[in-house]
């Protein structure tokens, strides 16, 4: 499990951005899709644990095995885009324009979004015997979670959309701390153990994931969770993706980047 020094895996990070903002929309599309899709199924895996066994840590030991599965098969999540592709515009990358990040951004969102919508679909599928039944236990858990985590903030104002937000940025800190942890090691069993725990963090502190709420609410409103789908992007999915964003950013791209690649001058001896 060789570990891979900060000022070695930031360059890592920067040249990660960058060939994420000149891959093909093709590859992009493609990418994003599997991971939104592996993603949720992770979630769904998830929560089928946790209602079966009644102990949501048991739950959020396991989740973390989609998103090492999908980082390890190179597919992207817009969490992990929101913190790398910046740093090559930063660093000032030939051909690396505010476009291109936008571009890249807005494409893994899409094929995020069409991933885990599939995934909501064919869960939704299973825990209704094709719509025929009502939603099995696991299906009204997941109708609870769209309930509690739209209309639950709605009733609390401006309190519940700034607790929504600060979710979201905590949220990206670990996941994208997740993202660079799997570029700490060079080994496979390194990568994991690196990616497993803020993942496994995140997950049981009911941290808001834009892609991992992708799957949630639209499996929600198919299930018969009582929200709409206004209150699903007003107050979950557009919130969440802004937080996720700051929190990816600000506290986990940016302070690696100005520390590890742009390291300040060392204070001299005082004669």
């Amino acid at each position: 499990m060789a570990y891979v020094m900060p000022t070695e895996f930031v360059t890592k990070m920067i040249d990660a951005g960058e060939s994420k903002v000149f891959m093909s929309t093709r590859d992009t599309l493609i990418r994003a899709y599997m991971a939104g899709a592996i993603l949720a199924l992770a979630a769904a895996f998830a929560i089928t644990i946790t209602v079966q066994t009644g102990q949501p840590l048991a739950g959020a030991i396991l989740f973390p095995v989609g998103f090492c599965l999908l980082y390890l098969m190179g597919f992207d999540l817009l969490t992990g885009v929101f913190t790398l592709a910046p740093l090559a515009l930063i660093d000032k990358r030939p051909g690396v324009t505010v476009g291109g990040v936008l571009r890249n951004w807005t494409l893994v969102f899409f094929g995020n979004f069409a991933g885990a919508l599939t995934v909501a679909l064919f869960m939704a599928i299973i825990f209704t015997f094709g719509f025929t039944t009502e939603p099995n236990a696991v299906g009204v858990k997941i109708g609870h979670i769209g309930e509690g985590r739209t209309v639950g903030y709605a009733a609390h104002g401006a309190a519940g959309m700034l607790t929504l937000f600060i979710r979201g940025v905590l949220c990206n800190w670990m996941v994208s701390t997740g993202v660079v942890a799997a570029m700490m090691s060079t080994s496979v069993s390194g990568k994991v153990i690196g990616m497993w725990m803020p993942i496994m963090l995140f997950f049981y502190m009911g941290f808001e994931h834009s892609i991992v709420n992708m799957f949630l609410f639209p499996s929600g409103l198919m299930l018969g969770g009582n929200f709409s789908i206004y209150d699903y992007m007003v107050w979950n999915e557009i919130p969440t993706v802004v937080g996720n964003l700051v929190g990816g950013l600000t506290f986990v791209g940016l302070t690696l980047y100005s520390t590890h690649a742009r390291t300040a001058p060392k204070r001299a001896i005082a004669s």
